[in-house]
């Protein structure tokens, strides 16, 4: 018989670590937290001491009676308690704060439909609650509490464009892993109107290989550990790892590590249940969803973009134009839903020209597209990069168009060109918005020295941006020497 032993057969007793290793608070003259957690209790639901702590930070008032943290940010791995924490912030919405409003959303209406059954449960076992309760709804696009006094707590699942319809004094982002980039961008000019809002993010490490839209709450998780942004109060919960691969294998089984993760350990998380769940999940995922050490995308501009917009628009220049040659790109999304062709070329100042020249949905206009600018500009190379493009070559070659494409190396070279151009002001474009939505949503893949745009983590469709990166290469690496990549056919 063969026995097999787990590295950890009797795990130690550890107490979770109570209070956050990122922890971002804005200064505050009173608050509500200890209120909520008593109202909490009346409904029976007991907070942990990290859940008071969260409350009582994020509760916080200025002297003025507003919220000093409009937006809060809670980073805890799953099963901790982060769903009776939204219950007693929406519970102290609802019974103490005077909000009409507050709008709960989820990445998934299961969650959603979960979540309201847990609340709806709470306040029938609290007499003292439910008799303020008009009636709870279930029917699809209804679900929520209704009180008698006309306030409601309503259940959503987000969509891209969903944000307008989150007007409200309170607004919880859960799942905040996901969330897309426009549905985000919609939602702060609608909160303009209410006298006080909060926006809560809540949710667990992001992975961007995993999870295509985790830019919002990386950039949340970036703004509170650089320390620079007034108004957010952020808690997350991991050990001192940036990333699942730096993490060696004996901190994947020391319960020290597992509680600097995870606030309920021994509470309401056993370090058997942990043991049993490494065992049980490759290294990565467990690393993510129990460790809280995700692979998160670089959002380093200034205003939460890789590239800062306000560098981008800064180098905007209407009367801009590329003298000849110039060179074409043409990059296709991954699942054919659109495609963008850029030109670039240098000015007679020496500066570089970049722009848009189309972007559409599909990819059944590219051929001809692209053979009518070849036929008016004899640019000095067409190219591109990707699958998702390569797979127009034969196309474009019935057309008399031979395109080239660019290697991995090349194209990460293209990446590091484009950005130091905007940033060494090298560069002027005509300022489509087409760039402004891609730059606002575009996140980078990490590779060993250097990166590459993402598609899987960016939130938009970025093609404008990898064509206009593409083409800035080709403008400095195609242009000078005269070898063109593209021919007539006879």
């Amino acid at each position: 018989m063969v026995s097999m032993t787990s590295p950890l057969a009797e795990p130690p007793v550890v107490l979770g670590a109570q209070r956050p290793r990122i922890l971002h608070v804005p200064e505050f003259a009173a608050s509500t937290g200890d209120e909520a957690c008593e109202l909490a209790a009346m409904a029976g639901l007991f907070m942990d001491d990290w859940q008071r702590f969260v409350l009582v930070n994020a509760l916080g008032e200025r002297a003025d009676g507003k919220w000093a943290a409009r937006r809060v940010g809670v980073e805890v791995p799953r099963q901790n308690g982060k769903g009776g924490l939204l219950e007693a912030r929406e519970l102290a919405g609802l019974f103490l704060l005077g909000e009409r409003l507050i709008i709960h959303s989820a990445h998934e209406f299961a969650t959603a439909e979960q979540a309201l059954e847990r609340m709806a449960a709470l306040l029938e076992g609290c007499p003292e609650l439910w008799k303020r309760v008009k009636t709870v709804k279930r029917s699809h696009g209804q679900e929520g509490v209704y009180l008698k006094d006309g306030r409601a707590l309503r259940y959503k699942t987000r969509t891209k464009g969903g944000g307008r319809g989150f007007t409200a004094d309170c607004v919880i982002l859960d799942e905040a892993m996901h969330i897309p980039e426009a549905m985000h961008g919609a939602l702060f000019p609608t909160l303009r109107a209410i006298p006080n809002p909060q926006v809560w993010y809540t949710g667990s490490a992001v992975d961007q290989e995993e999870m295509e839209h985790g830019v919002v709450f990386s950039r949340v998780r970036e703004q509170a550990v650089r320390g620079e942004v007034q108004g957010l109060a952020y808690f997350g919960w991991s050990p001192p790892f940036e990333h699942p691969n730096e993490i060696p294998e004996s901190a994947l089984t020391d319960p020290a590590v597992w509680a600097q993760a995870n606030p309920a350990l021994g509470i309401r998380i056993d370090a058997g249940y942990m043991l049993q769940e490494f065992e049980s999940m490759d290294r990565r995922t467990f690393a993510v969803e129990l460790l809280g050490v995700g692979d998160w995308p670089r959002v380093s501009g200034e205003d939460g973009s890789v590239i800062s917009v306000r560098s981008w628009l800064s180098l905007m220049d209407p009367q801009s134009e590329p003298t000849d040659p110039v060179v074409f790109f043409f990059d296709v999304a991954p699942d054919r839903s659109g495609a963008a062709i850029a030109v670039a070329g240098m000015r007679d100042d020496g500066l570089s020209h970049v722009e848009v020249v189309e972007h559409k949905r599909g990819t059944g206009w590219v051929p001809a597209r692209l053979k009518g600018l070849v036929e008016k500009h004899a640019p000095a190379a067409v190219l591109y990069t990707g699958k998702a493009a390569g797979s127009l070559v034969t196309d474009l070659e019935s057309e008399g168009v031979y395109p080239e494409g660019l290697t991995a190396a090349e194209t990460v070279e293209a990446c590091g060109l484009f950005y130091d151009a905007v940033d060494q002001r090298t560069l002027r474009h005509l300022g489509t918005a087409e760039m402004v939505s891609a730059l606002k949503g575009a996140a980078k893949r990490e590779l060993e020295e250097a990166w590459a745009w993402s598609r899987k983590s960016s939130s938009v469709d970025i093609t404008p941006l990898v064509a206009c990166t593409g083409a800035l290469w080709g403008a400095k690496n195609k242009t000078a020497t005269g070898e063109p990549c593209f021919a007539w056919a006879d």
